[in-house]
């Protein structure tokens, strides 16, 4: 079993703020799930915008940090470990549903459990939640390649 402070994760994911969404892993089983967390502060830049009145955590933001844990735990998992350079591509969600809002000062449990892997392409299942409270649920694919020298997957 893994965990990671936010200096591991920055050495392992190339997301920087403000669109890095996990802030802790309590713990990984590499090859089977992950739970990590994201502490939503009112200091993060899209509540200025999304509601001024009544902030509220954009659901492709929770869907974004759910696929960053799923990112850490596809790193664990790979088999030989991740050759240099390499890159997680978001693929595609599926069955995506929001349960709640997200607000400030709520701290987000990301569950996320590995379910396929096929032909160099990751499915992932994910829970967000606030409390005991599912906020969001989705299933998730991606792939790892390391980019071409033109900037192509």
């Amino acid at each position: 079993m893994k965990s990671a402070d936010i200096n591991e994760i920055m050495r392992l994911l190339p997301h920087r703020y403000p669109f890095l969404l996990v802030d802790r892993v309590l713990e990984c089983n590499p090859g089977t799930d992950i739970i990590a967390i994201k502490n939503v502060s009112m200091n993060e830049p899209f509540f200025t915008g999304h509601f001024p009145q009544r902030p509220v955590m954009p659901g492709v933001l929770i869907v974004e940090a759910l696929a960053q844990a799923a990112c850490l735990l596809g790193i664990w998992s790979a088999e030989g470990g991740m050759e240099a350079g390499t890159l997680y591509y978001f693929l595609g969600i599926d069955h995506a549903r929001f349960k709640r809002p997200v607000e400030p000062g709520d701290q987000l449990k990301l569950h996320v459990r590995l379910t396929a892997s096929k032909r160099g392409i990751w499915k992932f299942a994910g829970e967000a939640l606030v409390g005991k409270d599912i906020v969001c649920e989705a299933e998730i694919m991606a792939t790892a390649r390391k980019p071409s020298a033109e900037g192509a997957v």
